[in-house]
């Protein structure tokens, strides 16, 4: 298989609050949109939004839960700037360096997916070795 194309699609209960907070707060640009359903496109990223109980979900589908969704940047000082301290998101971990070389934060979107946001720093030696390439 040659996919051309691969993006997570959430169930959410409010499609339109998910799409504001991408669009506002992280740039996405919205590509298509029906009430039950938005595709939203940053650059080669894609993220969607699809309702919850919508007929072309099978079964009876929980909404999005236990999701962590990775945001990589450049200035992860910067983004908490904007986001936190300036943007009034709740951090649901606040911004730290870890040892397994990444400094980062938590923020939760209005479905309660969790945002990591993100910029790598080198690893500490205790994790030198679980570096692969």
């Amino acid at each position: 298989m040659d996919p051309t194309g691969f993006y997570p699609v959430l169930v959410v209960d409010d499609v339109e609050a998910s799409q504001r907070f991408w669009v506002e707060r992280f740039g996405f640009e919205t590509v298509f949109a029906v009430d039950w359903y938005v595709s939203l496109r940053r650059g080669r990223h894609e993220l969607a939004f699809v309702a919850a109980g919508h007929p072309t979900i099978p079964g009876a589908r929980a909404t999005a839960e236990g999701l962590l969704l990775n945001v990589e940047v450049d200035d992860v000082d910067a983004e908490y700037d904007r986001l936190v301290t300036r943007g009034g998101l709740r951090p649901e971990l606040d911004l730290r360096s870890e040892d397994f070389g990444q400094r980062h934060f938590i923020v939760a979107d209005p479905a309660g997916v969790l945002v990591d946001v993100i910029t790598e720093i080198p690893v500490s030696a205790e994790y030198a070795d679980a570096v692969v390439g």
